[in-house]
C-alpha cells in the first residue's frame, strides 16, 4: 500500500522541473546518483556492452551490474520500457 502511494505520487509529476524538485526533496544526492547510474548501466547492457567495459567507465561493481542485468533479463521489463520510451522522445 505505501509503495502504491509512492508510485501514484510519481505519476503526478508533469514536468522535468517538478521531477527534479520532488526527487531532490525525497532522496539524497547519493541516492539520486545511484539511481541515475543504474539507468546508465541498464542502457549500456541493453546496447550489448560488457560488464568489464561498463565497470571501467562507471566505476560500478560487477555485482551491481549483474543485479541490473538480472532485472533486465528476469524482471518486469521496467528498465526496457522506460529506456525505449526515452529513445522515442
Amino acid at each position: 500500500m505505501k509503495r502504491k502511494n509512492f508510485y501514484e505520487a510519481i505519476l503526478q509529476i508533469k514536468t522535468l522541473e517538478e521531477a527534479e524538485n520532488f526527487f531532490k526533496d525525497i532522496a539524497t544526492d547519493k541516492e539520486l546518483d545511484d539511481f541515475s547510474d543504474r539507468l546508465i548501466v541498464a542502457q549500456r547492457l541493453l546496447m550489448g556492452q560488457t560488464y568489464e567495459t561498463i565497470s571501467k567507465d562507471t566505476k560500478m561493481s560487477s555485482a551491481t551490474i549483474a543485479r541490473i542485468n538480472r532485472a533486465i533479463t528476469y524482471g518486469k521489463d521496467g528498465y526496457r520500457t522506460i529506456l525505449d520510451r526515452m529513445k522515442k522522445d
